[in-house]
């Protein structure tokens, strides 16, 4: 009579079918609008789970002697003095800089030296004869003109990307600041956070933690090792730049610290041409020097500080990364050097799930 009554009350209290779905219908119509709610700050949000990532250790540092508020307070302190301050120096000189770049293309002779080089180079003069026989034909001042316009080109749309930020300087630090708020409440709340998000999806637990394991180690990858040596790149390629008497150093380490963040190529594509136009422009001992200090600067820090930073836990084949940085910012614009790996790195995350775990049984059926 007992398990009778037991079982009744069960089956009372147990939601039917149609209510299961129409539960869901409505619980995924929230989950859209709150989705559409928070959209217009979604890289803020990104970036601060990066962030809170990285600066967390200190946090939990602080948060041993002091409370958990003013640790956090204090940890974005330091964050807004690494980062904020820097970069809002860093956008008013890229707008000099860039304009200094593009009157540079405009006005130097280095179009003029490149074509002098390709002429008088006796190599590049036979290189031309056997592509003239398959049919091959080209001018040397077609390469100069085209370099030419490519520097012009090139600073003009830095020059329009800096001012725009400058001129804009007013929202950028309003969206900066909301981001610091947000790292504020990240540094306390994070497990909870963790901890709701395991309980509201309906994965089992353990592939719940594997994703959330595997984005955190790829954002400490991101940020630690890709982040700091690109700044350690960047810092060191504009450093030399200017020691060696080149235009705009601070706006080519900029582009060195972002470039560092894709594998292969890296700071090559700005050390080797600069290393190249010193050799065509009576500066041999220069370029060489140049091409000497790229080689010793990008295999140390690819070969020993970045694995040391990183580790060995992130996995993740070169040819794979490359892609994924290119095509994000493709897609996202200079944020997806951040959101292409994330994305990847869910995939990966979820094939390894599928392969372990619900391909034998798919494939039963």
């Amino acid at each position: 009579m007992r398990d009778t009554k037991t079982r009744h009350q069960t089956n009372e209290h147990s939601p039917s079918p149609v209510s299961i779905r129409y539960f869901l219908l409505v619980f995924a119509i929230s989950i859209f609008f709150f989705g559409v709610i928070l959209w217009p700050f979604w890289s803020i949000l990104v970036l601060s789970f990066l962030l809170t990532n990285l600066f967390r250790p200190i946090y939990v540092f602080i948060s041993k002697k002091l409370p958990c508020q003013l640790a956090s307070a204090l940890t974005c302190l330091l964050i807004i003095a690494i980062v904020f301050i820097p970069l809002i120096f860093f956008v008013f000189s890229l707008a000099d800089e860039a304009l200094n770049l593009y009157n540079w293309g405009r006005d130097s002779r280095i179009g003029l030296k490149l074509q002098v080089f390709i002429e008088e180079s006796p190599l590049i003069r036979q290189f031309h004869e056997q592509f003239k026989q398959v049919g091959f034909k080209f001018e040397s001042s077609q390469i100069s003109d085209t370099l030419s316009y490519l520097v012009k080109q090139s600073g003009l749309l830095l020059y329009n990307q800096a001012s725009a930020w400058a001129a804009n300087v007013l929202q950028f630090i309003f969206m900066f600041f909301l981001m610091i708020l947000v790292i504020f409440f990240l540094l306390i709340d994070q497990p909870k956070l963790i901890e709701y998000i395991i309980r509201i999806s309906p994965l089992p637990e353990d592939e719940n933690r594997l994703l959330i394991d595997k984005f955190q180690e790829i954002a400490n990858a991101i940020l630690k090792g890709n982040g700091i040596c690109g700044l350690i790149q960047g810092v060191m390629g504009g450093a030399i730049f200017s020691i060696l008497g080149l235009n705009s150093p601070i706006l080519w380490g900029c582009v060195m610290a972002v470039i560092a963040f894709m594998p292969i190529f890296g700071i090559g594509l700005v050390m080797i041409p600069a290393a190249l136009i010193l050799a065509i422009s009576d500066r041999m001992n220069e370029g060489i020097f140049l091409l000497v200090f790229y080689l010793i600067l990008s295999l140390g820090v690819e070969n020993f500080v970045k694995p040391k930073m990183v580790g060995t836990r992130v996995h993740m084949h070169t040819l794979l990364i490359f892609l994924s940085i290119l095509g994000g910012m493709t897609v996202y614009g200079i944020l997806g050097i951040i959101y292409g790996p994330l994305i990847i790195t869910a995939f990966l995350t979820l094939s390894e799930i599928y392969l372990k775990k619900y391909d034998h049984h798919i494939r039963q059926r």
